[in-house]
């Protein structure tokens, strides 16, 4: 298996405070008031330092830093956290991508020129919506105000690589609301966006309103038709979608993300981060102060394992069919040694008879139904080796 002796080419270092917790967030991260920004960062270059051991100078090519919220990191803290990156990072290749997180009203232009000085060159700002009311619904802080503010700050930083994240769904949210999203972020003309539908995460405030009966989500088929609208005004509108839930400019596809998509290797670093290395999966201690005591100690492991050929696979076509290229029979050969059919073959063919999946010049893709039932056909995969 490939995944067992390639060095990975991306890293992924997790900010986990936040302004406060949004009402949807599942995600391993702590209100800022009171948090140990300092230690934390001790410890990040703790465990930043114990990988680098490993890594060849020069072999990275993609950086993210996702949270929580990185910018709510003072710009003295901003500027000492990515100092520790091209310390342990350095040389990156020729074009990396480094993208960090941003929420809209924590980038003031001298926090984005020191991101910028400090070598991030790509921005993903959570918008989320262009709706004061669903903002506030949603649990945000930032205004649409703050959105324009800080896309207007970003430019001035230098930035030109920039992409926003939009939630479809949401509570009470309407055909008409999502359109009169879609007007305002098509006007910035930025070269990515990523809309997700949303999803109710067990341990969220979202979840305990859904148990209860007191979240009121669109209708299903109001939420198919708001993705039926998105796919075509994004398509309109000249952005490629790549993968179910990205539209970009031609090349300026997320080259981190696409890592994730391809079942390609990653470091993962800081509280609760997930890592890949080679052919292992991970996952980091995820409370602050046992994450900063786990450094001391040595990697700060929660847990460890590995990921046999069987479980690879179905990881290969559950990632890999979100782009919608689709999977190629060449790479999967290429990490398995082994012929995509003669693995999946049975599970491919009632997926293609039910219209699910269609064939391409290398290898599957999903198919139009495919894209809006997405969910049952990556399940399919689970277990499918054991009847191929």
């Amino acid at each position: 298996m490939r995944q067992r002796i390639e060095t990975p080419e991306a890293v992924y270092l997790h900010i986990p405070f936040c302004t406060n917790k949004c009402h949807y967030c599942d995600f391993n991260s702590y209100v800022l008031k009171g948090q140990p920004v300092h230690e934390y960062l001790d410890a990040l270059e703790r465990e930043m330092e114990a990988t680098a051991k490993a890594v060849p100078p020069g072999a990275i090519r993609t950086v993210f830093v996702g949270g929580g919220t990185p910018t709510v990191l003072t710009p003295e803290q901003m500027e000492r956290f990515l100092k520790s990156v091209r310390t342990y990072f350095p040389n990156l290749v020729e074009g990396y991508e480094f993208t960090m997180e941003a929420n809209p009203g924590t980038t003031d232009l001298e926090k984005l020129q020191a991101m910028r000085e400090g070598g991030v060159n790509r921005l993903s700002f959570g918008v989320q919506s262009f709706d004061s009311g669903l903002l506030h619904a949603i649990g945000r802080i930032h205004s649409v105000e703050d959105v324009y503010r800080s896309l207007e700050n970003a430019r001035a930083a230098g930035f030109a690589n920039v992409s926003i994240d939009l939630i479809f769904g949401l509570p009470n949210q309407t055909i008409a609301q999502m359109n009169e999203t879609l007007d305002r972020a098509l006007e910035l003309k930025l070269p990515h966006h990523s809309i997700y539908n949303l999803k109710v995460e067990e341990n969220t405030l979202f979840h305990t309103l859904y148990e209860r009966g007191e979240l009121p989500l669109p209708k299903e088929e109001d939420e198919v038709e708001m993705f039926h609208v998105i796919m075509r005004r994004m398509r309109e509108a000249g952005y490629e979608q790549y993968e179910i839930s990205n539209f970009a400019k031609p090349g300026f596809e997320s080259k981190h993300n696409t890592v994730y998509w391809r079942n390609e290797s990653y470091y993962g670093l800081g509280a609760g981060a997930h890592g890949y290395v080679r052919g292992a999966r991970h996952v980091n201690v995820k409370g602050i102060q046992p994450y900063i005591d786990a450094t001391k100690q040595g990697l700060p492991l929660l847990e460890k394992f590995d990921v046999d050929p069987d479980e690879a696979m179905e990881d290969f076509m559950m990632v890999g069919l979100r782009l919608l290229r689709g999977v190629d029979r060449a790479d999967f050969r290429a990490q398995f040694g082994r012929e995509l059919e003669d693995v999946f073959g049975e599970t491919i063919d009632r997926l293609h008879s039910q219209g699910m999946l269609e064939p391409t010049d290398g290898g599957w893709r999903l198919a139009p139904n495919g894209v809006l039932l997405g969910n049952e056909v990556f399940g399919a995969f689970l277990g499918a080796h054991a009847i191929a």
